[in-house]
């Protein structure tokens, strides 16, 4: 093999490793910083670059995906003095990787840091009744500190939440015995409620019962009192005679005698009671006589009077 084949065969290997060394591939949702002698030169994003190689270097692959930090509990002091643990789960986004690159050293133990000073300072104000019902109003405030600290930095934080609160055991049995009271506290209410509500409708209930009974009795009186009228009306209209007046006078005997009373005068004459009734009878039937009389002079003078003409 000759001394110029073998140049050619080392001017092609230095080329292939000179393009090796030159060609940088970035993936999707990543980004890599490009350093020139030591100094930042630019930032690749996705697809294939070119940079001179033995000048530049590439940094590591920065993903632009967004991530989670789960953060270990906290001890935290609320205003009353009580400490509870606390653990925060942050959800954040490298937004520019120049500044991540070169904002900070360690990053994410910064904001674990930055973390748990906000949430002292935040809970710190608030009482133990409040930290435990105020979730929403610790995770919005955390979150605009945290974003607002960590913009230099190049990340964005989008969301902050507050994973478990666990209060002291004393607390919790507290805050137990306190639930338990309130919830019997409620289930006497209800049963007195129901009760009264019981009690009111049975009341109403034998308002409308005796009500009902008082108005059947009244139609009944009413009806029964019409009945008798009716039939006396019409006994009247019959004109009944003596011996009917002697079976009903003896009828009414009969029922005085069938009474609780010991004792039971009986008039001397039975004729005493039927002439009462006759007495009735006979002003009745006058009384109708007249009326016919009263008519038979209005109508026959008319009568007459047509039949003379």
């Amino acid at each position: 093999m000759s001394i110029g084949v073998i140049i050619l065969i080392v001017l092609g290997v230095l080329a292939l490793v000179i393009l090796g060394a030159s060609v940088r591939v970035v993936k999707q949702s990543t980004a890599r910083v490009v350093e020139r002698v030591g100094q930042y030169n630019k930032t690749l994003t996705t697809g294939v670059h070119l940079i001179l190689p033995f000048f530049d270097r590439c940094g590591p692959e920065i993903s632009l995906k967004e991530k989670v930090a789960d953060f270990p509990p906290q001890p935290i002091i609320t205003k009353d003095n009580v400490t509870m643990q606390i653990d925060t789960v942050v959800y954040y986004q490298i937004t520019d990787p120049k500044m991540y690159s070169y904002g900070v050293e360690r990053p994410i133990a910064a904001i674990e840091n930055l973390t748990a000073t906000t949430l002292r300072n935040i809970v710190g104000e608030l009482e133990l009744d409040e930290t435990l019902t105020s979730r929403d109003t610790v995770n919005s405030k955390m979150r605009a500190i945290l974003d607002e600290a960590t913009d230099p930095w190049g990340i964005k934080i989008n969301r902050v939440e507050l994973k478990n609160i666990d209060p002291p055991k004393a607390i919790r049995e507290a805050m137990e015995k306190q639930m338990r009271a309130e919830r019997e506290r409620r289930e006497a209410i209800l049963l007195a409620e129901g009760e009264k509500k019981s009690k009111i409708l049975i009341a109403e209930g034998e308002k409308e019962a005796t009500i009902l009974r008082a108005e059947a009795q009244r139609a009944s009186l009413i009806a029964e009192a019409e009945g008798k009228a009716t039939a006396i009306k019409r006994i009247i209209e019959a004109g009944p005679d003596q011996a009917y007046l002697k079976l009903e006078s003896y009828e009414a005997l009969k029922a005085v005698a069938n009474g609780n009373s010991t004792k039971l005068i009986i008039p001397s004459e039975i004729a005493s009671v039927t002439s009462l009734v006759s007495a009735v009878t006979e002003t009745a039937s006058m009384s109708k006589e007249k009326a016919l009389r009263k008519y038979t002079d209005k109508v026959l003078p008319q009568e007459k009077v047509e039949t003379k003409q």
